[in-house]
């Protein structure tokens, strides 16, 4: 197994804030590793370190081979970056933004052509060549500043919130493609708010309030013991007035969480109590509830362990 991105307990202080505290992750080559985590948790941080911009204040990581430190510059000509706002210039057409990106990474103008058809082909976007950035909708733009982010072939591309603000379909779109260019050898570390995206991912890793939480395949994550604890079930149940059903739910000893997922509810109980839920939601007026035994979801996984990180800050803060 070859890693394009190893991390030992890389930390980040601004003064006496520490921003990333004690980070360690791997990231094989040809994967593509989800990082999630609220807003303010250290994940732009921890990408700026790895791309180079910014020293660690602790720790080391290696990126596709080079210190991240002592080898920032080399490390920046040998990845590509997609920010989560469109940063590309709206008043030059999609061929010239390319080029320009091209000679910023110093590819040599006998082989600038070459490498914008190739980028162009892969991303589908050669029938608006000649229209300008800022015309484009937000999925086009997506795919034209990853046209850009690879048009000096990188092996590792670094994603800030690729599908953040555009639509479905190009989300589908834009997610085959790095799909496709996954199968081509190249990594891709991605930052996202949708668990449908994490999902995705072969690796996840989830960081709150700067420390790393957890890190592993969704379905490694899906089975830590917190996520679903001894002696209980998960279930979906499906009843009339689910708002209202959720409240009483949770107003049940037996009920350790219950929460609304399109039109059912995600129940975590006590073994033992299905009947008695479902007499507890009938007697309340909810109707006959359907109910089967479900899987956690990634989003289960995040909830628990967010919750269990505030529990144990508000058991340290002195009162």
């Amino acid at each position: 197994m070859s890693l394009a991105i190893v991390a030992r307990d890389i930390t980040r202080r601004f003064g006496k804030f520490t921003a990333v505290d004690g980070v360690s992750l791997d990231v094989e080559e040809g994967s593509i590793f989800g990082f999630l985590g609220p807003n303010g948790s250290g994940k732009s941080t921890v990408i700026r370190m790895l791309c180079g911009l910014l020293r660690p204040s602790g720790g080391e990581a290696t990126v596709l081979g080079h210190n991240v430190a002592k080898q920032s510059e080399v490390v920046k000509q040998s990845i590509g970056y997609m920010s989560q706002q469109f940063s590309l210039y709206a008043d030059l057409t999609v061929t010239e933004n390319l080029i320009f990106y091209s000679k910023i990474y110093g590819i040599l103008a006998r082989e600038r052509q070459e490498r914008i058809d190739e980028v162009v082909e892969i991303v589908g976007i050669d029938r608006y060549r000649k229209r300008l950035a800022g015309h484009l909708s937000g999925g086009w733009k997506q795919r034209l500043a990853l046209a850009c982010a690879l048009v000096h072939r990188p092996r590792l591309m670094f994603l800030d919130e690729p599908t953040a603000g555009i639509d479905p379909v190009a989300r589908r779109e834009l997610w085959n493609l790095l799909f496709d260019l996954s199968g081509r050898g190249v990594t891709f570390f991605v930052t996202t708010h949708y668990m449908d995206e994490a999902e995705r991912c072969s690796h996840v890793g989830y960081i709150y309030f700067s420390k790393l939480m957890v890190c592993g395949t969704p379905n490694e994550l899906k089975q830590l013991p917190d996520v679903s604890p001894p002696g209980t079930m998960r279930l979906q149940v499906r009843c009339q007035r689910l708002a209202a059903a959720m409240a009483r739910l949770n107003a049940y000893d037996y009920v350790r969480d219950a929460t609304i997922f399109g039109d059912s509810l995600h129940v975590l109980l006590e073994e033992g109590n299905e009947a008695h839920m479902a007499d507890d939601l009938k007697a309340s007026g909810f109707g006959a509830p359907e109910f089967n035994v479900i899987p956690p979801t990634l989003e289960d996984v995040f909830v628990t362990l967010t919750r269990q990180r505030d529990e144990e800050t508000r058991r340290t803060i002195p009162r």
